[in-house]
């Protein structure tokens, strides 16, 4: 969907080809750069030879009028944040949030999901700083709560909204590089 920034869940490829036979040396490697229409995209690899995944990475942005930029460059276009998806059963919003401010809690919402089948499924999610992920996940193991899934994901500060052709282009370069085997996650500022 266009408005949804998540890194899709993907089996771990890259995990799965460390632990093989050639044990290579796996590295994680984050690309920033910009795609048509001034979108800002961060990519985050996981490859056990940077210098192919750079060169496909940079050809994925020039074939699609992008460019991949320095280290650093989108740092204030993105924040860091933990995402913390629980089983929303027996969880009360308003409680859960002032039972984890003190440990970061920074938002609490809820949100409903379909899984693969079509069944709904509804959800409390935490978000953190990135700096207090680890201590939220002690209190939310602590507190016996059914952790779905726990990520560090990284949340544009802006958006810049496109017309629907525009946010097509855009697709087109986020599909090209969700297929690479070295990528594990794209991040986006498209609204």
């Amino acid at each position: 969907g266009k408005g949804v920034n998540m890194p899709k869940d993907r089996v771990d490829a890259a995990i799965k080809r460390a632990s093989g036979k050639d044990e290579k040396d796996y590295q994680e490697v984050v690309y920033e750069g910009y795609g048509p229409h001034g979108v800002a995209i961060v990519v985050e690899t996981a490859t056990d030879n940077p210098t192919r995944t750079v060169s496909n990475v940079r050809l994925y942005f020039n074939r699609n009028s992008g460019a991949l930029g320095t280290a650093g460059s989108s740092d204030y276009t993105f924040t860091r944040k933990g995402v913390f998806k629980l089983a929303a059963e027996g969880l009360d919003r308003d409680e859960l949030e002032l039972e984890l401010i003190d440990v970061g809690a920074e938002d609490v919402y809820e949100t409903n999901e379909e899984d693969e089948h079509g069944a709904e499924h509804k959800y409390m999610v935490v978000e953190t700083a990135f700096t207090d992920f680890g201590q939220m996940q002690k209190a939310l193991d602590t507190k016996g709560v059914n952790i779905v899934s726990a990520t560090l994901q990284r949340v544009p500060n802006t958006t810049v909204s496109l017309t629907d052709e525009q946010a097509e282009e855009v697709e087109k370069l986020i599909d090209k590089l969700e297929e690479d085997e070295d990528v594990q996650a794209v991040y986006h500022t498209m609204g």
